[in-house]
């Protein structure tokens, strides 16, 4: 409801505005009597709406009117009734000929600590209130005018009053006089008269005596108190979407209202209880107040750092201006100058970050996962580590001491939080029998528990580029020789080291160069030009190096990659000449010695660009603007907002902890991985320089990579360039079913390109995820429009791909494959022996080549970091929402809506079983094999736990 207008509550300024208000003296006696809820047990953090629940819908024929009652409650009909008459499902009405009495079911999940956790005074009042009930009123709003007078209907109000208490619910009822003439009913107003929010599940409304089918509004939100925010919430009924053009007319200004309310006014600090949604360019990552050397450059709305925008908090700016030497950087373009930038002010950071509030799950119950565990990491955790290993550049003297990490684990003093931390996560950390200590023990991945010397081989570093975490990076080589685009004049020599005749020697006349090029049989993993300006800079910083690289792979007759060349470049400075060599796999054993150095740093450069591109970048950071902009353009009825939903669930909440914890200054990410402190440059450059949202659909993707070929005969339209390819094997299967589905979807709501065009709030929020939420790209040619079925569908699949089998298959499997850091080390802190060395640095190096080797690797505390955190990112709550597994209330209103979701879970459950049958197929020998770790990250459904496979709906860990 509008704040500020009282006639508005009753929708129609003519009618005086009366409210109840009430205040009390209560005697000590009275508190006494007033009984106070205990608090409950836990509820898991997202609250889904069970199939089994009573606010499931009744199906029902074509049932007539009984006698001596003409007071109905319309709902869907029939899935064979309504889609074969090709009709839209009832709705709700009430009668015409006389009152009607409406019942009104409200169901309050518990949340952590009871629904209200809050204790003192305000609590004895809001256990009054619900003793007398009047601690929460509702409205029912009619969806059409009043026919007389043209404008919005009396509502209807009543209090409802607790009538149960569950172990994980709470039941409020309430009871309407529903007068005659009213119609049907299209929204609920709610007033939370209690001093704290309570998380609304549903409302459930019926007709007393009536048999048919109740009409739900699925709330799934916060309910703000009105001691925070006197303005009513709305919710519209679930049981039918519209489009804006078919808006009922006594909906039209609520619609609205309700996305003004979402947008906000773009100024002031957004409080926790609000519901705001808009855009801010990446400033809070660095920390400039604390001390000069956390500041960072913000990332967005600059040529030299562009990025995705976030969620606006309106936090104040850190005292370090814009005039702050400290925020004073100098950025090398491609023409080879310098220029100077000063960032604007950055914004100070907090421990909790705003998101708007139904974007959090942090305080549904059962929080096992996610926020709480990161928290922990880093509050209990990482102190201990640092107390438990002194120095924190120490290495792991000899392999055993990695092994021990399994066997035996670290013992860590005793932290304030550790207890904590012990409870939410027990796989990591023990309690020792003493009491005095914790124990930090890891399980062993999959992975090495299969084959503990998988990661040691060639075959299987080849392998992962196809199977493993990061399957999105490998591409064909259509252009030889490689020539870097950089400007020779400050990086060297563009031309590649890597020849035809290295090539052909490596690929032991197998065929000749020109034919394996021909014949599609070369690939690469190319992160030289990203990487080369980093070079010189990261490797000021303490104990790291880096530098650019090239990896030659050849397609064996069997099926396999081999890995041929590895090319290291360290680009020229003003004192040094650029250096750069090709390493090859050999049979003498300083040359293999120098071949498994050039593997880990390589590893190191993709584990990095993983972390930071493949995974942060292209789906947690990129989806954010979708999101925002959806809830700020879409209504809650819109048909799309309703399909787009659950997969845009929980992410903007985990992004947010992300930067407090993840990528910020002195972060996680900064601490553990290879490119330290310039982590979020390089990502902001990877965006820049590669990120196009026509590209992020998988086939798309495939084809821009050469990885496939448009083919109208093959499988999915595409034939694929390396036919035993698991990632894209599994993903075009989960990509088409997800299309189809959207399909069926899009095209029930849109029957020809017109609708489209006229849909005012699609074309809006896709204007402004353009032009707003990916403002720095928001001139580039590669943007699709939206203006037809066709186009929608492709966009929407692309988002929703992202969301969960993108995510999937870069998330899920980060404990398995990394979870024995020497398989994929987040640093590599030397230089390759050869570079630049010395006759005793060689000697030493010849001496004892495995001590080289680990002094590469990540420090214990950066591999054990790295490691609980892979962990923690790899494992399912209990409770995740699986993608196609449970339809949304809206979608099961309507029948036609209803059996494509029911064909979309049957689809699902065939694509398991096709993973499953070529996970035993043994021609398939990327994913099948001794040793080998089946490929099972697509597969849809997994069991809570780090489990190696699961497509959630949404980005939620």
């Amino acid at each position: 409801m509008v704040q500020g207008d009282p006639a508005s509550r009753h929708m129609n300024p003519s009618i005086p505005f009366v409210r109840f208000r009430y205040d009390w003296l209560i005697h000590p006696t009275m508190l006494k009597q007033a009984a106070l809820q205990p608090s409950l047990a836990f509820f898991p953090r997202r609250p889904v709406l069970s199939a089994g629940s009573n606010s499931a819908v009744l199906p029902f024929g074509n049932r007539r009117r009984q006698n001596g009652n003409s007071n109905k409650v319309r709902c869907a009909a029939a899935a064979d009734e309504s889609s074969a008459a090709g009709m839209e499902p009832p709705t709700l009405l009430t009668a015409t000929k006389r009152p009607a009495t409406v019942k009104a079911v409200v169901t309050v999940l518990m949340t952590v600590g009871g629904v209200f956790a809050h204790v003192g005074i305000t609590r004895g009042l809001d256990d009054f209130g619900d003793l007398f009930g009047r601690s929460l009123r509702l409205e029912l709003v009619g969806a059409t005018l009043d026919p007389q007078t043209e404008s919005e209907k009396k509502t209807v109000s009543a209090f409802a009053h607790k009538t149960k208490t569950g172990v994980e619910s709470i039941t409020y009822e309430a009871t309407f006089s529903v007068p005659p003439n009213f119609g049907e009913i299209g929204a609920v107003a709610v007033r939370n008269e209690h001093h704290e929010e309570m998380f609304l599940k549903d409302i459930v409304l019926t007709i007393d005596g009536d048999d048919s089918a109740p009409l739900v509004f699925s709330c799934r939100s916060w309910l703000h108190s009105k001691f925070d925010d006197p303005q009513d919430r709305v919710f519209f009924t679930s049981n039918k979407s519209y489009l804006p053009s078919e808006t009922p007319s006594g909906l039209q200004r609520l619609r609205q209202r309700e996305l003004e309310i979402l947008r906000g006014d773009g100024t002031g600090q957004r409080k926790k209880f609000e519901r705001i949604y808009d855009y801010d360019v990446y400033n809070d990552l660095g920390n400039p107040d604390s001390d000069s050397a956390l500041a960072r450059p913000v990332l967005g709305g600059s040529v030299a750092h562009p990025y995705p925008r976030r969620c606006r908090t309106g936090r104040p700016p850190t005292h370090s201006g814009i005039s702050s030497n400290t925020l004073l950087h100098r950025t090398l373009l491609r023409d080879g100058s310098l220029r100077c930038f000063s960032d604007p002010k950055s914004e100070q950071r907090s421990g909790n970050v705003y998101v708007p509030r139904d974007e959090s799950f942090s305080a549904v119950k059962q929080v096992t996962f996610s926020a709480k565990t990161v928290r922990s990491v880093m509050h209990a955790l990482l102190p201990s580590l640092e107390t438990a290993m002194v120095d924190a550049r120490m290495g792991f003297p000899y392999f055993t001491a990695i092994d021990k990490l399994f066997d035996e684990g670290v013992a860590l003093p005793p932290h304030d939080s550790m207890h904590a931390f012990r409870t939410i996560v027990p796989r990591l950390v023990k309690a020792l029998a003493a009491g005095a200590q914790n124990l930090l023990q890891f399980e062993v991945p999959e992975m090495i528990d299969r084959d503990k010397f998988s990661w040691f081989r060639d075959e299987e570093f080849s392998r992962q580029t196809l199977a493993g975490l990061n399957p999105l990076s490998i591409q064909l080589v259509t252009e030889f020789p490689f020539v870097s685009k950089l400007d020779p004049s400050i990086y060297g020599s563009p031309e590649s080291l890597i020849t035809a005749e290295l090539i052909e020697r490596e690929i032991k006349g197998i065929m000749a160069f020109k034919e394996a090029l021909e014949q599609k049989k070369l690939f690469i993993l190319d992160y030289h030009d990203l990487l080369l300006p980093f070079v010189h800079k990261i490797r000021e910083l303490e104990d790291s190096t880096l530098y650019a690289s090239r990896t030659l792979f050849f397609l064996t007759p069997e099926g396999t990659l081999r890995p041929i060349a590895i090319e290291l470049t360290r680009p020229a400075s003003p004192k040094k000449p650029q250096w750069r060599q090709v390493f090859t796999p050999s049979w003498d054993a300083t040359g293999a010695w120098l071949w498994r150095l050039a593997k880990v740093h390589v590893v190191a450069h993709d584990a990095g660009y993983h972390q930071l591109v493949s995974h942060w970048l292209r789906t947690h950071c990129c989806m954010e603007p979708y999101i925002i902009a959806g809830n700020r353009q879409l209504s809650q009825m819109h048909p799309i907002y309703r399909l787009m939903h659950p997969y845009f669930r929980y992410t903007m909440e985990i992004n947010a902890l992300a930067r407090v914890y993840l990528v910020n200054a002195n972060g996680i990410i900064e601490q553990t991985f290879a490119p330290g402190k310039y982590s979020l440059e390089l990502c902001s450059a990877a965006y820049g320089q590669q990120w196009r949202f026509d590209m992020e659909a998988l086939p798309a993707d495939l084809i821009r990579r050469g990885m496939a070929v448009e083919d109208p005969e093959a499988e999915h339209g595409l034939r694929l360039t390396i036919e035993d390819y698991p990632y894209a094997q599994d993903g075009l299967l989960i990509w088409s079913a997800v299309e189809q589905w959207v399909a069926d979807y899009v095209g029930h709501y849109y029957s020809s390109p017109a609708d489209i065009a006229a849909d005012s709030e699609l074309q809006s929020w896709w204007t402004e995820v353009r032009t707003k939420g990916h403002a720095d790209k928001q001139n580039e040619p590669w943007w699709p429009s939206i203006d037809s079925q066709d186009d929608l569908v492709r966009v929407l699949t692309t988002i929703i791909w992202v969301a969960s089998g993108h995510h999937a298959a870069v998330n899920f499997g980060q404990y398995q494959f990394g979870g024995y850091f020497p398989n994929r080390p987040s640093t590599a802190r030397t230089n390759m022996p050869v570079e630049d060395a010395s006759d005793s640095d060689l000697a030493k190096f010849r001496a004892k080549p495995e001590a080289e080797l680990l002094r590469c690797f990540p420090s214990k505390i950066q591999a054990t970091l790295v490691m609980a955190i892979l962990d923690v990112l790899s494992s399912h709550a209990p409770d995740e929402e699986y993608l196609g597994k449970e339809a949304e209330a809206a979608w099961e209103k309507d029948p036609v809506i209803h059996a494509a979701f029911e064909r979309f879970n049957g689809r699902l459950r065939e694509i398991e079983g096709i993973i499953d049958g070529r996970n035993a197929d043994s021609t398939l020998m990327n994913r099948c094999g001794a040793g080998i770790v089946p490929y099972q990250l697509l597969k849809p459904y997994s069991e809570p736990g780090v489990t190696g496979m699961g497509v959630p709906n949404s980005i939620s860990i």
